[in-house]
């Protein structure tokens, strides 16, 4: 996809998304396979930019493995109180073992443990692939760009975690 089209469905996405004001967005990168998940933490913060948020309100760590996103994510969430989401970005791409079974498991059940019991959103960006040009395609190649989807869900997912904070507020 060409970078002019990606711009404008970057565009064309911000544009439906609820204002939130001061978004601070967290982001857990994984190492490995770093070709693709860096492609898409760069899809993910240059939408966040174009939404408004500031470079201070971005805090990025990177982690050697999709497996241990959930680690990152959690904290992540203990050391800024103040986030309003985080998305995990990792790519898994499957081989001729198990392992790839396994890490996924790990990464999807921590993520969703981690938005059943918190209170800050997480976001999960972790492509689970055959093969890496399958991968490509969803990092801004011929299927799209999951790292503007990431940014996009986590605009929208703060939206809401603000609106619950404050109608418990209202009680």
């Amino acid at each position: 996809m060409s970078s002019i089209l990606r711009l404008k469905e970057v565009e064309e996405q911000l544009r439906s998304l609820p204002v939130v004001k001061n978004l601070k967005v967290g982001v857990v990168v994984a190492q490995w396979n770093s070709h693709i998940t860096e492609a898409l933490l760069d899809s993910a913060l240059t939408t966040l930019r174009k939404y408004g948020c500031a470079d201070s309100h971005l805090p990025v760590w990177h982690v050697p493995g999709t497996v241990e996103l959930t680690y990152g994510a959690a904290s992540m969430i203990e050391s800024f109180h103040d986030l309003d989401a985080v998305i995990v970005i990792g790519c898994v791409i499957r081989g001729d073992t198990p392992h790839f079974d396994y890490v996924c498991q790990s990464v999807t059940q921590g993520c969703t443990m981690l938005n059943a019991t918190g209170g800050t959103p997480v976001i999960f960006c972790v492509l689970t692939v055959e093969n890496e040009r399958q991968a490509l395609d969803r990092a801004g190649g011929a299927v799209g760009d999951k790292g503007i989807e990431a940014a996009t869900a986590a605009v929208t997912m703060a939206d809401i975690a603000r609106r619950r904070a404050a109608s418990l507020a209202s009680f």
